[in-house]
């Protein structure tokens, strides 16, 4: 129902007014882009300014008459306002303009169900249509005004409208109830990674800020990436393995937008709770972007409004391959923490910067302990090399194994716990922060390589 879609591009209007009354105002240029992403081939940019929206159609009687202008000139099937219409304003609308109307939230519902691969993507891509839809039937039923009556079966009967509304609340409890099940299997897995504690960490960021192509630089994953609003729409995740920690989980989420819709956050919870029980949010913002502060308010209000506020954070300034002259660089806070790291995921610059950076935040305080490992305990030697905790090795006169670890204390505590021998007391690893630069930031070669 939802999925079908014409082959070419439709004509439209775009429509976008600044109202006095509104305190955030949403960008023409991003409006553009998205009808883009969309599929339809804009014609003309109706601007315009009101102290506060019209009752009946939004806008003005002077400016609906040029958009029927705009409509007869171009012979356009589409008009798209970059606002939310009520849906009596969108049925004004479109009976003057004799044309199909959507507004913004319509806009952005419609990429998702273009972009939506996986079975659970299209679950919840319906399920937010659905709930943006059932607002919006009435649209003049007058036949089958009473769907039951005649003799013997007289009654209250229904109309058309109250049966769409029946059916769309049926399949909408349909719905409810398989994605139940999506997030009862999904809060399995994380309990399965918790129990190993594999840490996860997620991809946060505006839409179009480099995410997919970060997360395929990372992992190897080869997930679609594309320079287009919402290319990424379905969460994956993928293992990576971290110098001086271990192994971790990284998952690519679909990118935020400014007023994203309320349907789709609540259609997508069951994908955006691996946000929330993330152990660190990497927030990617464009830095060439001139607005990228006002881009990661956005991102943050919505991280709030999902619960995912209060998990830590890493800002990951991407694409400083389009400012010239740009360093990859990682800078601390005023405790010496790793804050904010500057790469190219498309070039690859920056990004063991970024590595190391998680493997700190991930670790916490690292310890440099010394054990002893008897020749028996040769599997528990492969897994510290595995995951990279021996700084250095040797064999003593009775053929035990001397070892040098940089470790998480966690991973310390756990060594213990299997009778390891400690020969020397906890001393704090070489990362903390008095041996860090004055400056308070680390730089990397220019041509740094990607990291698989």
């Amino acid at each position: 129902m939802f999925f079908d879609r014409p082959e070419t591009g439709e004509i439209a209007i775009l429509v976008h007014l600044t109202i006095d009354s509104e305190s955030e105002r949403d960008d023409p240029v991003e409006f553009e882009e998205l009808a883009l992403s969309a599929g339809v081939m804009p014609v003309d940019l109706i601007t315009g300014s009101r102290r506060q929206p019209a009752p009946n159609y939004f806008v003005g009687s002077g400016k609906l008459e040029e958009i029927q202008a705009a409509v007869r000139a171009h012979k356009a099937e589409l008009v798209l306002f970059n606002h939310a219409l009520s849906p009596s304003q969108e049925r004004n609308l479109e009976k003057q303009l004799q044309c199909r109307v959507l507004d913004r939230t319509g806009l952005i519902l419609d990429i998702f169900a273009q972009r939506a691969r996986s079975h659970e993507g299209k679950l919840q891509v319906e399920l937010a249509q659905l709930q943006h839809l059932s607002t919006r039937l009435k649209r003049g039923w007058t036949h089958l005004d009473r769907q039951k009556g005649g003799i013997g079966l007289r009654g209250a009967g229904e109309k058309q409208l109250e049966l769409d509304q029946r059916l769309i609340g049926q399949r909408m409890k349909a719905i409810h109830k398989s994605l139940g099940k999506v997030r009862a299997q999904r809060e399995q897995g994380r309990r399965s990674r918790r129990r190993a504690d594999v840490p996860t960490v997620s991809l946060v960021g505006y839409t179009n800020a480099g995410k997919s192509t970060l997360f395929n630089t990372l992992t190897q994953a080869g997930t679609y990436a594309a320079d287009q609003l919402f290319a990424t729409l379905d969460s994956t995740l993928r293992r990576i393995d971290l110098p001086n920690f271990g192994n971790a989980i990284v998952a690519d989420t679909v990118g935020f937008i400014s007023h994203l819709p309320h349907q789709l956050v609540e259609a997508f919870r069951a994908t955006l709770e691996e946000t929330a029980e993330a152990n660190l949010l990497l927030h990617v913002v464009d830095a060439a972007n001139e607005d990228h502060q006002h881009l990661m308010d956005e991102v943050n209000s919505v991280l709030l409004e999902i619960e995912a506020d209060s998990v830590p954070q890493l800002q990951v300034f991407n694409k400083i391959d389009l400012i010239k002259g740009f360093e990859p660089r990682l800078d601390r806070d005023g405790e010496g923490r790793p804050k904010r790291v500057w790469v190219s995921a498309k070039t690859g610059a920056g990004i063991e910067l970024l590595i190391a950076a998680v493997s700190e935040l991930l670790a916490g305080s690292l310890v440099c302990e010394t054990v002893r490992l008897e020749p028996h305990q040769a599997r528990l030697r492969s897994q510290l090399y595995e995951k990279e905790f021996i700084e250095q090795e040797m064999v003593d006169e009775h053929g035990a194994y001397v070892l040098t670890l940089r470790l998480p204390k966690s991973e310390f505590s756990r060594l213990q716990q299997q009778g390891v021998t400690v020969v020397t007391n906890s001393e704090p690893a070489s990362t903390s922060p008095s041996e860090w630069p004055e400056s308070r930031s680390e730089t990397a070669p220019a041509a740094a390589g990607s990291v698989g």
